[in-house]
């Protein structure tokens, strides 16, 4: 950590050249004689980062950038806020802090936070941070989370927060928990001697059910996605609840048009295998996420098309989490017909169970990718291969 960077001729300069090139930067005589071109291509880089994913630490004066690496890895702070939406109480420790996105949410929830940090750089730099953004409360330890939490008294912290790194020697994009580190499995009896309550983050690329299967009073689990996008899996675990049936929430948060869905695990909800009727509704990405088909058919009072087609369908208009469509017609999949009648059409194109890829449709029936009008290729309840022709409907989602 440089501090000359502090400087305010260095903060004027990062702030005034934010979006110049910074390899044309590398390649000149350097700019200051404390700091080098590198260093200062380093902040820029990782500040520009900053902008939309982290608007606090862009926006502060005097922040301290660490590597682009850290700012990527990190929780954005949409995610964040809603973390510490779940859990709140006098004392939490965030045992795996990195760039400490998450501590600072906290700490508008919980009286005392302690962030710990092995990296002894990241944590002055997110030390020096949180005091320009004027966290009072949140006290950085430079030191392996475990320790410093086995250090204190039993059901001393109302909550812990895991963020586990996947450890490197793991290959591929399917792991589980004891691939991670620190690994909960491992930990969970000791962690539940100091706490009754512990919010995990793990990989959306976990399998919701393999994994609880590996943990013991989880309560909640939360589907995070952005825009659409999963961004996370938060785990609530508290020893008070000894109920195997976890709620699971499905959540998009997406500015105005935020929607939550939730159901209970184990519980099972009837569902109706029904033909396109006036509207298709496709679930958001968080409710796919979740594997909860039958219950938003159930809760919505919806047809589904199919067992695996995950796409639902209503004669009267509702509102959905997820896009909603006007069904304009419903015709038998034919590559001939098909590409004779519409070859060279600009269409979106879904597909939901069905045998060929969106890829290949579009260089089969040669599409244009784009445009108001909506395709779905999937398949029905008496296994028929459809095509959906539709209209998308605007409007705010629940």
């Amino acid at each position: 950590m440089n501090l000359s960077i502090l400087h305010t001729e260095k903060q004027d300069f990062i702030n005034k050249n934010i979006d110049i090139s910074t390899t044309e930067l590398l390649l000149k005589k350097p700019v200051f004689e404390d700091v080098t071109n590198a260093e200062l291509v380093a902040q820029i880089e990782a500040k520009k980062k900053c902008k939309t994913k982290l608007p606090t630490w862009y926006n502060c004066n005097n922040c301290y950038y660490p590597n682009k690496l850290n700012i990527e890895q990190t929780s954005s702070e949409t995610a964040a806020s809603y973390k510490a939406s779940i859990i709140s109480g006098k004392h939490i420790i965030d045992i795996t802090g990195g760039l400490g996105v998450d501590s600072y949410y906290f700490s508008k929830k919980f009286e005392h936070v302690i962030h710990c940090e092995i990296n002894t750089n990241l944590s002055s730099i997110v030390k020096h941070n949180f005091t320009q953004l004027g966290c009072k409360h949140i006290s950085c330890i430079n030191d392996d989370g475990i320790a410093v939490l086995n250090s204190h008294k039993k059901n001393y912290f109302d909550a812990i927060y895991i963020d586990p790194s996947r450890r490197h020697d793991v290959k591929g994009k399917v792991f589980l928990l004891k691939d991670c580190l620190p690994d909960i499995t491992v930990h969970l009896d000791s962690f539940l001697e100091v706490t009754n309550t512990i919010l995990l983050k793990v990989s959306p690329l976990l399998d919701i059910r393999n994994t609880l299967r590996d943990l013991r009073f989880v309560s909640e689990v939360h589907i995070v996605a952005i825009k659409n996008e999963v961004k996370e899996l938060l785990i609530l675990i508290e020893k008070t609840k000894t109920e195997a049936n976890p709620t699971i929430k499905a959540v998009n948060l997406d500015g105005a048009n935020e929607s939550s869905f939730s159901f209970r695990l184990n519980e099972t909800y009837e569902v109706h295998y029904e033909n396109p009727k006036y509207y298709l509704y496709e679930p958001n990405n968080a409710i796919l996420k979740s594997g909860g088909f039958n219950a938003v058919a159930k809760v919505y009072g919806l047809g589904k098309l199919a067992q695996h087609s995950h796409l639902y369908t209503s004669n009267e208009l509702i509102e959905f989490p997820g896009r909603s469509f006007e069904i304009l017609d419903v015709v038998k999949f034919n590559k001939k017909v098909l590409k004779k009648q519409y070859g060279g059409s600009q269409v979106n194109i879904t597909t939901r169970n069905f045998p060929k890829t969106v890829s290949v449709l579009r260089k089969e029936l040669q599409l244009k990718d784009g445009g108001n009008d909506y395709w779905f290729f999937t398949t029905l309840s008496d296994n028929q291969k459809v095509v959906i022709f539709c209209r998308k409907i605007n409007h705010k989602t629940i």
